[in-house]
C-alpha cells in the first residue's frame, strides 16, 4: 500500500507544504526572503511513524514581491506527487504567510523568525502542526521538518539553486 494511503492525505500535504515554505526562507535578518528569485531543485526523504522512508525529488520557483515572496513547488516520491503554492511576507525578521496544496485541496498558515543563516517556523493547517528549521549557506539549503501526532513524522531535503 502506498505511504499516502496509510496516512491522512491532508497531513501528508501539509507536511509537504511545510517543506516548501521552509525552502523559501534564507538567513538574512533584514529581509529573510530576499535573494531567492529563480529556480531551485533537490533531493531528500520523508519518514513515517512506522519507520519507513521514501526518497523525494523537488523543484521550486520563487517570485519576489514587494513585501515578500510567492512560490510554486512540486515534489514527487515513487508513490506520490504534490503541488504547492504559497505567499509569504516578511516584516523585519518575522515571517508569516499562507499555503495551499492543490492536489489534496488543503491549506494553512506559517509563522516564524529568521536569525543568522537559519529560519525557525511553526506550521499549521490540513490536520498538521509542526516545526521546521531551514539553514541557508550560499546556493544551498538544508530543510528539516518535524511533526507531532501525524503518520508523517518528518522530511529532510537539500536544495540547490539552478
Amino acid at each position: 500500500m502506498p505511504w499516502f494511503q496509510s496516512a491522512r492525505r491532508s497531513t501528508v500535504a501539509a507536511a509537504f507544504a511545510a517543506l516548501a515554505l521552509g525552502a523559501s526562507a534564507t538567513g538574512s535578518v533584514a529581509h529573510p526572503l530576499s535573494d531567492l528569485s529563480g529556480s531551485w531543485s533537490g533531493t531528500g526523504q520523508f519518514r513515517l511513524e512506522n519507520g519507513r522512508s521514501e526518497a523525494l525529488r523537488c523543484s521550486a520557483h520563487y517570485a519576489p514581491r514587494r513585501d515578500g515572496l510567492g512560490l510554486s513547488i512540486r515534489c514527487a516520491s515513487a508513490s506520490n506527487r504534490m503541488e504547492l503554492r504559497a505567499s509569504l511576507v516578511s516584516r523585519g525578521n518575522r515571517i508569516s504567510g499562507t499555503w495551499e496544496e492543490r492536489s489534496y485541496n488543503v491549506s494553512g498558515g506559517v509563522s516564524g523568525v529568521g536569525t543568522g543563516n537559519s529560519l525557525r517556523l511553526g506550521i499549521n493547517g490540513g490536520g498538521l502542526s509542526g516545526f521546521m528549521v531551514v539553514t541557508t549557506t550560499g546556493s544551498s539549503q538544508s530543510i528539516s521538518v518535524r511533526t507531532d501526532g501525524a503518520a508523517l513524522r518528518g522530511i529532510n531535503i537539500n536544495l540547490r539553486r539552478n
